[in-house]
């Protein structure tokens, strides 16, 4: 059976005007399937970042066409792209951005209190379950800032995926972390795409991140060189 497209990116332009005018990423286009676990690897300033927020819908300055879920996002009107990133999209970065008066279950919970789809009670539960997943439902009650930085990223984990979503997309999840814990974060979206056929779309410098993935998209001065 064919996967579905989960994210379509057709021709995008990108232009910086700082203080002249020049072009950061030059055409792109690309897709990914349900399921696919995909890194975007590329020197540092090549567009990688750039081209992540983007597809994210948090970038909304740039031509070309861009569909999630079969949807055209281009001239969708700030509230919907709004939804479309608290449902649809789950974002783990190279800092955390836990809240510190939180606990580790509260941090995770924060999404799906946004999107106001279950009550608190199912969302906990759900949170609970995420954390499980983790080996984190032990530090379940304590406060981010009680956790280690491997913890921390877990969490971060868990909370990206409380609203069950469609993509994930990671800006260096493991650019701040050192190897015995980068290794982990690795191991847990494998582990996200093999068990539950999660769509991960990651930015990262690490060659070895990006060698089990199971498709690697190399960028070079705004564009694709090859994927």
């Amino acid at each position: 059976m064919e996967k579905k497209t989960v994210l379509e990116a057709k021709s995008i332009h990108k232009y910086f005007y700082n203080p002249t005018k020049a072009e950061v990423l030059k055409g792109l286009s690309f897709s990914i399937k349900a399921g696919e676990f995909v890194s975007v690897v590329g020197k540092s300033g090549c567009g990688k970042s750039t081209l992540l927020y983007i597809l994210s819908t948090m970038d909304t300055d740039y031509k070309g066409e861009l569909w999630i879920d079969g949807e055209p996002m281009r001239k969708s009107s700030p509230t919907y792209l709004s939804r479309i990133r608290n449902e649809k999209i789950g974002f783990v970065f190279q800092f955390h951005y836990l809240l510190n008066e939180f606990t580790a279950l509260e941090n995770v919970m924060i999404p799906g209190l946004k999107l106001g789809k279950y009550s608190k009670q199912e969302l906990e539960h759900k949170a609970m379950e995420k954390l499980r997943i983790f080996d984190m439902a032990d530090h379940a009650t304590k406060k981010a800032n009680q956790l280690s930085g491997g913890q921390k990223q877990r969490v971060a984990i868990a909370r990206a995926l409380i609203n069950d979503p469609l993509i994930i997309m990671g800006d260096e999840p493991s650019g701040n972390l050192d190897k015995k814990n980068s290794d982990i974060v690795f191991g847990i979206f494998q582990e996200l795409a093999k068990e539950f056929h999660q769509t991960l779309l990651i930015v990262t410098h690490d060659p070895d991140f990006a060698a089990g993935t199971d498709r690697t998209i190399t960028m070079e001065d705004g564009k694709i060189l090859d994927e």
